[in-house]
């Protein structure tokens, strides 16, 4: 789809370290896959080389980057001191802004770096005076406003420990994740805006309030309407005033940054810690390095403050980037709303999930005819594979000198294992390469290496931004249950991936979802990415059911554009086109038309509860509701499965 010129490659942050290793360390590499192995192979080299790259601030005295390499409980940089907030410090004088902020709410706001480091420094002083030591946790119930990622840095620089939801979240799903967490201020907005509606949240304010003892100052920030009140909450102007310093609270290097959250579809949501060291030199050397961002570079991602891309975007920072933040719906007031903000803030670095950009051209939108694109040189994707319809659109649709950066990881690392580089070329539904610093492969069902084929994807040998810990699971079983209990000392992710001989990576979908028929593996990802890209259809779910009597059931559910009905001519073309386009074992036994998807409040399919439930696990057992957008829409569809096909089976 794209080749990167050679002069796009030279100016690349990738080629400058690569010129740094050669002049300070004296190695050479010959191109990407090469500078690669070198990264996996020479760990410890790898890492320092970084530190001393970004020139990250560490205080103390480390003797090894690495004081063993096993996994779970690899120790990096022990001796050594860090602070998130420290190393920002050094971009105080730069022109151009921050943050630049968009919503549904408020008009743009441009904050710059002096003005940020001012609110930083204010709200860690009120922190301080509300009795926050290193070690508490900080919480925010935060759109994706300035307001956060302030309150964020501001717990980092006190060495407190941050978390964070999004207000479209209930009460119930922040009180499951707070709850374990225990923090002991919580910053809360009255409400917020999405596709032009008003959602008044102090109500679930009052509610987290009273199911979170811990809680013992509220922070109130009026969104919705300017005057709200609450009694008994403090307000953000006031926490916001008074000229005061940052005061940086310099931590070892594995002391806690933040709490992310996994979706917890089948359970209690794991809290999962980072550490304030391998996350600042994680998203240094995955934004600068597989990005391409550079201070003053402007970067954007559509997110919510409950998906870790809220945490990655905000990692911009770390580079002197200006991070662009956008409060609302995309498709209001129309569908090419985040193409109008690239547009107003000449972006460089537009990302967003692979669903926004599949939606795009469902909607017809056509943003390279608009024009004003002339800065945006990279794509980034993520949230499930980018099928190849989405690159042509790209390409045909936004811009042809463009790099569509598609990368694969998650909330377990807040990076991507799998990702972009600027020296090689973009191929339509592949990932470029695995990412500096992560020694990624795929085994078979045996452990086994396997090139070229489909296979579980593992890591072989740990990365800084891997959690410390789960919070609250002191033997570690669940943090070893989640990722070491199939293969012992290797991380085994969960997605199914073909890596090419030449060294990209091709997602298949999850692996506890893939679709095993008559001995056949196939991922559901290439389902999606066939059915989805015929204009009738808007999203698809399907799921593989084992049956008692030794069949197996493979029913595809789809939602189909403007709520038209389902045909039998068009029931024909999908079957059809699964058939010639992938598989005619694949193909599906039935396609059931349902009026949405059940997802998760990050947006991603619940294929594995659906699966358990069809096949005879309880819902309560298969899946928690507070972590599903649309509980109603599980038992609705599992309704008419069992209308269409009853299934005997064991509660």
């Amino acid at each position: 789809m794209w080749t990167p010129s050679q002069a796009f490659q030279d100016a690349s942050e990738m080629k400058r370290y690569m010129r740094w290793l050669e002049k300070k360390k004296g190695l050479t590499f010959k191109d990407y896959n090469s500078l690669w192995e070198w990264s996996v192979n020479d760990i410890d080299a790898f890492w320092r080389s970084q530190v001393e790259f970004f020139d990250v601030h560490l205080g103390g005295s480390y003797s090894k980057v690495l004081s063993t390499q096993k996994m779970p409980g690899a120790k990096w940089f022990e001796g050594a001191t860090v602070n998130y907030a420290d190393h920002l410090l050094r971009y105080r004088d730069l022109k151009d802004p921050a943050i630049i902020a968009y919503s549904e709410v408020d008009p743009k706001r441009e904050i710059s770096w002096r003005e940020l480091f001012a609110m930083i420094g204010a709200v860690a002083e009120s922190l301080r005076k509300a009795g926050v030591k290193k070690g508490d946790r900080v919480a925010g119930y935060l759109p994706n406003i300035p307001e956060a990622a302030i309150a964020f840095i501001a717990t980092a620089s006190l060495g407190a420990v941050w978390s964070s939801t999004s207000p479209d979240f209930g009460s119930s799903s922040v009180v499951e994740r707070f709850s374990q967490i225990e923090p002991k201020v919580l910053f809360a907005v009255d409400g917020y805006k999405y596709g032009g509606k008003a959602f008044d949240r102090l109500g679930v304010v009052a509610e987290l309030r009273k199911a979170l003892p811990s809680v013992k100052t509220l922070v109130l920030i009026p969104y919705l309407n300017k005057s709200s009140k609450m009694e008994g909450a403090v307000y953000w102007n006031d926490f916001t005033a008074g000229d005061h310093p940052i005061k940086p609270e310099m931590v070892p290097f594995d002391h806690p940054l933040w709490i992310l959250f996994s979706s917890g579809t089948t359970g209690l949501p794991k809290p999962i810690v980072q550490s304030q060291g391998g996350i600042i030199l994680e998203h240094l050397k995955s934004l600068a390095l597989h990005f391409d961002l550079k201070p003053g570079g402007r970067f954007m991602w559509w997110t919510t403050t409950g998906w870790m891309m809220w945490n990655y975007l905000v990692g911009g920072l770390l580079l002197g980037g200006t991070i662009v933040l956008y409060d609302g719906s995309p498709g209001y007031p129309g569908a090419g709303r985040l193409w109008e903000i690239a547009r107003e803030t000449k972006l460089g670095i537009l990302g967003g999930g692979a669903a926004y950009f599949t939606s795009c051209i469902k909607a017809g939108i056509e943003p390279m005819k608009d024009g004003g694109l002339e800065n945006l040189f990279a794509i980034g994707s993520t949230g499930s594979p980018l099928p190849p319809e989405a690159f042509e659109w790209l390409y045909n649709h936004v811009k042809r000198d463009l790099w569509v950066a598609s990368f694969c990881g998650g909330t377990d690392v807040c990076t991507g294992f799998l990702g972009g580089s600027p020296l090689l070329p973009v191929r339509a539904g592949e990932i470029q390469c695995r990412s500096l610093g992560a020694r990624a492969t795929t085994f078979d069902d045996d452990g086994k290496v396997i090139v070229d084929k489909v296979g579980e994807l593992v890591l072989t040998a740990p990365l800084p931004s891997m959690p410390i810990y789960f919070w609250n699971d002191p033997k570690g079983e669940r943090y070893h249950g989640s990722y070491f209990d199939v293969f012992p000392g290797i991380w085994r992710h969960g997605d199914w991936v073909r890596i090419t001989p030449e060294g990209g990576c091709v997602i298949a979908g999850r692996s506890d979802a893939t679709l095993k028929r008559k001995g056949v593996r196939m991922g559901t990802a290439e389902i999606y990415a066939v059915v989805e890209s015929m204009p009738e259809i808007t999203d698809s779910l399907v799921v593989g059911v084992d049956l008692p009597d030794g069949d197996y059931f493979m029913p595809l559910f789809v939602v189909i554009k403007d709520g038209a009905p389902l045909t039998d001519d068009l029931k024909k073309r999908i079957s059809q086109k699964v058939k010639t386009e992938l598989s005619s074992r694949h193909v599906p036994d039935d396609v059931i038309q349902v009026p949405a998807l059940p997802k998760t409040l990050s947006g991603k399919k619940l294929e594995v509860p659906l699966r358990k439930i069809l096949m005879g696990i309880s819902t309560e057992s298969a899946m928690n509701p507070g972590s599903v957008n649309d509980p109603a829409l599980v038992h609705q569809i599992v309704q008419i499965v069992r209308e269409k096909r009853p299934l005997e089976r064991s509660a």
